[in-house]
């Protein structure tokens, strides 16, 4: 097991984050309630799902979409994450969500979706180091500088020298610019989520820039012993947990248990499962209504059930949900009698989007 002693307190800017394991933005998953789940179960800092700059200039206080801006009093300190295309709107979209109250803005230049691509965001801004640059240097600009401005990057397009090269060229754009810190994905975009994340090449990006500023790793986390074999590794300053913590905050309490130098939690029992899917439904019902909330919290329903022995027959039943009644009918059904729960395996994670 990899020693936890040296690693030290995670701060961002002027903000002091504290536990160094945080919860990535994950596209179609990091909203509200996942995030309070996350806080309410060891994770020292979460971020809300990735938003379009044109979306969120163009965001009113409307019943159904007021949630995107929403900040539960139990989260902070949370960011609110945006991409776009052109460096003006995304200023504004910035300034958005600083007045929303995000408490960090961060900078997404790592979506590998291909429609991303195709419309020049994310992942696309790697290639184009001199807008990328110009996108940060407005957005740090225009948000309140209490408000710190970080940036989620992959490590290039591809393994081409030149995107090595453009790479570098816009992570030292971002230190120039007063950026408070970068996230780096082990995996380049064109790879997206296929294949190794390479966990040296974060130790080459934080030797570069050095103890001055702040680096957190990304890519194949998916238990608490993942989270600090990266740290150890790398020298990174912090850890974003994305495709591991669907379904899964007890990663967030394990790793506080190991860096404790307590032995590894067992995993949550069925009770203890149960308490918490019912945890996420309420909060999520509050945040979407008592219509829209069954369906949003089906794939959630489904990440939970990889916890339990019985995870395939539990996930038969949870696919079909379309009422909080068949819900409470499949938690009394596979979750009434406790018994022990089981750690996740590794081969099963997939399919979210990262950005």
């Amino acid at each position: 097991m990899t020693t936890t002693a040296a690693f030290k307190p995670l701060r961002i800017g002027n903000l002091s984050i504290g536990f160094p394991i945080v919860q990535a933005a994950l596209s179609g998953y990091s909203d509200l309630p996942m995030r309070v789940i996350a806080r309410r179960h060891g994770a020292s800092y979460t971020l809300c799902e990735v938003m379009l700059d044109q979306f969120l200039v163009a965001l009113t206080k409307r019943q159904k979409t007021k949630h995107f801006l929403e900040i539960h009093p139990d989260e902070p300190p949370v960011a609110g994450q945006l991409m776009g295309a052109e460096p003006e709107q995304f200023a504004a979209g910035a300034k958005k969500l600083a007045e929303a109250g995000f408490n960090v803005i961060d900078v997404n230049f790592g979506c590998p979706v291909k429609k991303v691509l195709g419309r020049c965001r994310g992942g696309f801004h790697l290639s184009q180091p001199e807008v990328a640059i110009e996108i940060l240097r407005r957005t740090r600009d225009i948000v309140p500088e209490h408000i710190p401005v970080t940036v989620k990057m992959r490590r290039g397009i591809d393994d081409s020298a030149e995107s090595r090269d453009r790479f570098f060229q816009i992570l030292d754009g971002a230190v120039d610019a007063g950026l408070a810190a970068a996230t780096v994905h082990g995996r380049t975009v064109q790879q997206r989520y296929i294949g190794p994340s390479r966990w040296q090449f974060l130790r080459e990006v934080k030797e570069h820039v050095g103890d001055s500023f702040t680096l957190l790793g990304s890519g194949d986390l998916f238990s608490a012993q993942d989270c600090f074999e990266m740290m150890g590794q790398t020298g990174v300053d912090g850890v974003t947990v994305a495709r591991g913590a669907i379904g899964n905050p007890w990663i967030f309490e394990q790793a506080r248990a190991l860096a404790a130098g307590e032995p590894l939690p067992l995993p949550p029992t069925l009770h203890r499962q149960a308490a918490v899917i019912r945890e996420h439904y309420e909060l999520c019902e509050r945040t979407y209504g008592v219509t829209r909330a069954p369906l949003l919290m089906r794939k959630f329903c489904i990440k939970y059930s990889q916890s339990h022995p019985q995870h395939e027959t539990v996930r038969a039943a949870i696919v079909r949900l379309k009422t909080k009644a068949e819900l409470n009918s499949v938690l009394t059904q596979f979750y009434q009698h406790d018994a022990p729960g089981r750690y996740v395996p590794r081969e099963i994670h997939g399919g979210q989007k990262e950005c």
